[in-house]
């Protein structure tokens, strides 16, 4: 992500220095593409934000893992199992991806 500092300099080096891509890459240590796309465009901020977290070694255990909170969510609150323990029986059972994954999973789920 670039800030708009960087932008700044980029835009003031090539317009009114007058310096070639190539040198501004090499003093402000971005891609020739990044220089040549802040030029070109007239934006003054550059984000990019994911609109679906991909998931693909979750889809084989996506029934699973709902089926696993869906029931957690039917016990009394004192009774409920931590994502982490929810994780820990999935790896016994032979899952093989991150917690990270099902703790995304089940914040989508809970939305």
């Amino acid at each position: 992500m670039l800030v708009v500092e960087t932008i700044a300099k980029i835009r003031r080096a090539h317009f009114i220095d007058g310096k070639p891509i190539k040198q501004i890459c090499r003093e402000l240590r971005v891609s020739r593409n990044t220089v040549r796309k802040v030029i070109r465009s007239g934006a003054t901020e550059f984000t990019y934000d994911r609109a679906t977290q991909p998931c693909p070694k979750i889809d084989p255990w996506r029934s699973v893992l709902g089926d696993l909170l869906a029931e957690d969510a039917r016990r009394p609150k004192r009774e409920r199992l931590t994502l982490v323990r929810i994780c820990e029986d999935l790896r016994n059972r032979g899952y093989d991806f991150s917690y990270d994954a099902v703790r995304r999973y089940a914040a989508t789920g809970r939305r």
